[in-house]
């Protein structure tokens, strides 16, 4: 389903002559078809899932926030300015993302859940975080606040 709506996003923004637009599309799919290839290679005809394609775009938004903070670092505000375009396109598939309060009782919520009591039931934590939130949820983030719960 996601797959559908990127395609016809790009084929919009050639109809549009949407230079973003397309040029953001066709790093997708690219993106999209090497994650493909790679399933491919590890018995999975079918690619990758819409929560793998949901991960993708998230790394792919947290790259761009990191090449505009080198950019304005460099003084090339012209390119940062082209990775901020970039990162509304993408974010036109992403579902809204939760914020602080709602991390935080997410984590809480998954705590309880498996029983975690110490730092090494962390992966344990983020399994089940991954697992629910998939695409929603900045998981740096999250584990940030799994490890101040985990480490008292």
């Amino acid at each position: 389903m996601l797959r559908e709506q990127i395609n016809d996003a790009l084929k919009s923004a050639m109809k549009a002559k949407d230079e973003v637009g397309l040029r953001t599309m066709r790093l997708i799919l690219a993106a999209l078809k090497d994650r493909d290839i790679a399933a491919r290679g590890n018995g999975n005809c079918n690619g990758v899932s819409d929560d793998d394609v949901l991960g993708m775009l998230q790394s792919m938004v947290k790259q761009r926030n990191e090449s505009i903070q080198m950019y304005i670092n460099g003084g090339r505000r012209d390119l940062a300015d082209q990775e901020v375009a970039e990162i509304e396109v993408i974010k036109r598939f992403l579902p809204r993302q939760l914020d602080d309060d709602e991390v935080a009782k997410a984590v809480a919520a998954a705590i309880k859940k498996i029983g975690a009591s110490s730092i090494k039931d962390m992966g344990k934590v983020m399994a089940v975080l991954k697992a629910t939130f998939a695409g929603r949820m900045d998981f740096s983030r999250a584990s940030a606040i799994v490890r101040q719960h985990l480490v008292r």
